[in-house]
C-alpha cells in the first residue's frame, strides 16, 4: 500500500490524459508544529488537476481559488469554513492520539488525508480514501467491503475504533463519496468546463551539450501545454526507448499552461539519430522533435539571452525602486485575500 499511497497521484494523471475522466479530490494535512508555508491544518480540493479551493488554519477561511467556484452561493463558503473550523480542531486530537499509538511523545509529526470520487466516460464512478503518516501509508479504506483496513500494526487501533458498529465510519465515506462527491463533482464540471477542457499544444525544444568526446547530454524542454498530463521520452531512430536519466517535475506557468524537462546522456557520435517524442490530449498523433547537433549553439545563444534581459529588468527595477525611495518616499498598503462539501475524518 506504500507504493499504492505515493503513486495515487501519478495514476490519477495517467488516466486523465488516457480518457475524458473527470475526479474531486481533497487533500488534508496537520502538523505537530507549523513553520513558513505550512500551518497546523489545511486542506486543498483539486478538480482534475486544478485548485478549486483551500482552508488553513493561517486564514481559518474556505476560499476559491478560480473564478468559476466564486459562482457558488454564498453559503456555501460559510458551510465548508465551519466544517473545516471544526476539523481543524479535530485534527490537533487526531494526530495526538495517534503519535501515543506510536509511543511518541514530542517532535514534529504529519497526518496526511486524501480522498475523492472519478466519474468516467462511459458514466461510471470510483472512489478512494487514503490516510498517512510521517510520510508512510497508515491505513486505507477498502472500497469493496467498505471497512477501513491497517497498514502498519500502529493503525489497528483506529481501524478497530473506524470499523466498530458504533462509528462504522466505513459506511459513511460509501455514502458521501458515491453520491455528494459524485454530485459535487458534476456540479463542478459545469462550472469550470470551458477552462477544465480546455487544450493547449505543447512546444518543443531540443538541445545538446556535449559532456565529453564521447559523451552528449540530450535535453527536451516540453512547454505551454494544458492540461496538465503529458509523455516525453528520448528515443534513437524513432523506435528504442532511451530511459531518461534525469526528468523535472510538471511546473505550472502564471497562464495556467505547464512545463517539462527531461534529458538523457547518450554516445556523442550517434546524437543526431535521437528525437523526443511528446504525447498529450491536444495532439492527434505524437509530436517529434528530432535533435540537430546546431542546436546546442542556437538554444545555448537563446538561453544567455533571456538571462540577460532578465538581469538588466532586475536591474532598472531596483535602480528605479532606490530613485523613488529616496526622492519620494514610499507609502505601505493593506493587501486584503481575495478570495465542498466533503465529509469529516473521524476521531482517529
Amino acid at each position: 500500500m506504500e507504493i499504492y499511497w505515493r503513486l495515487i497521484p501519478l495514476f490519477v494523471a495517467v488516466i486523465q490524459m488516457c480518457s475524458d475522466s473527470h475526479f474531486l479530490q481533497y487533500y488534508t494535512t496537520a502538523v505537530t508544529s507549523p513553520g513558513p508555508g505550512l500551518p497546523v491544518y489545511s486542506e486543498v480540493g483539486y478538480v482534475d488537476d486544478r485548485e478549486i479551493a483551500s482552508y488553513n488554519s493561517d486564514t481559518r477561511q474556505y476560499l476559491p481559488k478560480t473564478e468559476w467556484m466564486k459562482k457558488l452561493e454564498s453559503e456555501y463558503w460559510e458551510r465548508e469554513t465551519q466544517r473545516n473550523q471544526l476539523r481543524e480542531v479535530d485534527s490537533k486530537h487526531n494526530l495526538q492520539t495517534v503519535m501515543t499509538q506510536f509511543n511518541q511523545t514530542r517532535g514534529f509529526h504529519i497526518y496526511q488525508w486524501m480522498f475523492g470520487c472519478e466519474l468516467r466516460d462511459d458514466g461510471s464512478i470510483a472512489v478512494y480514501d487514503l490516510d498517512g503518516y510521517d510520510g508512510r501509508d497508515f491505513l486505507y479504506l477498502d472500497t469493496q467491503r467498505w471497512v477501513h483496513i491497517a497498514t502498519i500494526n500502529e493503525a489497528h487501533i483506529s481501524t478497530q475504533r473506524w470499523n466498530s458498529p458504533e462509528v462504522n465510519e466505513g459506511l459513511r465515506m460509501k455514502i458521501y463519496l458515491e453520491n455528494e462527491c459524485i454530485d459535487w463533482l458534476k456540479r463542478f464540471l459545469e462550472y469550470g468546463r470551458e477552462d477544465l477542457e480546455r487544450r493547449v499544444r505543447p512546444q518543443v525544444k531540443v538541445w545538446g551539450h556535449r559532456q565529453s568526446d564521447d559523451v552528449t547530454r540530450l535535453q527536451c524542454l516540453v512547454y505551454g501545454f494544458h492540461p496538465r498530463p503529458v509523455d516525453v521520452k528520448w528515443m534513437s531512430n524513432g523506435k528504442d526507448h532511451l530511459p531518461s536519466d534525469e526528468m523535472s517535475p510538471i511546473l505550472p506557468h502564471p497562464d495556467g499552461t505547464y512545463q517539462i524537462r527531461v534529458s538523457v546522456e547518450v554516445p556523442t557520435k550517434e546524437a543526431d539519430t535521437y528525437s523526443c517524442h511528446v504525447d498529450h490530449s491536444s495532439l492527434k498523433e505524437v509530436l517529434t522533435k528530432k535533435y540537430e547537433p546546431d542546436n546546442g549553439t542556437q538554444y545555448t545563444m537563446i538561453i544567455a539571452i533571456v538571462c540577460a534581459v532578465a538581469i538588466i529588468a532586475v536591474i532598472l527595477g531596483v535602480g528605479i525602486f532606490c530613485y523613488k525611495k529616496r526622492g519620494k518616499g514610499y507609502k505601505t498598503t493593506s493587501i486584503s485575500d481575495a478570495s465542498s462539501d466533503s465529509s469529516s475524518n473521524p476521531t482517529a
